[in-house]
């Protein structure tokens, strides 16, 4: 469970960092590198912030003990902090955890989180096109 949570924070804040992405939107649906998470983002507040929302768990058995957060928020207002680069707090499966989203490109951003303040990863998310 700390494993997925830490992967969509990871997969937030590489959203928020890529300097090559100066133009690219976050908003979108964002899938983990496993592929077993999506998260819906969209830019809030005035327009600089980014808020999101679990909205999409695979059918593997281990994330049914993760359904009960399903559209539950996992960023509120996020501040950015460069072009493309949000920071902040996040709520993933319960838990709540610091991270930086970067976005490197129209389609791919970097989370990178810690929980817990010692348990840190990063992951890659793809934007996620039916």
């Amino acid at each position: 469970m700390v494993r997925n949570m830490l992967g969509i924070a990871a997969s937030l804040m590489m959203l928020a960092s890529s300097a090559g992405a100066a133009h690219a939107s976050p908003n979108g649906v964002w899938e983990l590198e496993s592929r077993d998470t999506r998260i819906q983002l969209a830019l809030c507040g005035d327009g600089t912030q980014l808020c999101g929302t679990l909205v999409w768990l695979s059918d593997v058995d281990y994330n049914e003990q993760y359904k009960p957060f399903l559209n539950a928020p996992v960023a509120n207002g996020i501040k950015q902090t460069s072009p493309n680069r949000w920071k902040g707090a996040m709520q993933l499966f319960g838990y709540k955890m610091t991270g930086t989203i970067t976005q490197r490109s129209e389609t791919q951003m970097t989370l990178q989180g810690c929980a817990f303040l010692v348990v840190c990863k990063s992951y890659e998310m793809f934007k996620y096109s039916e």
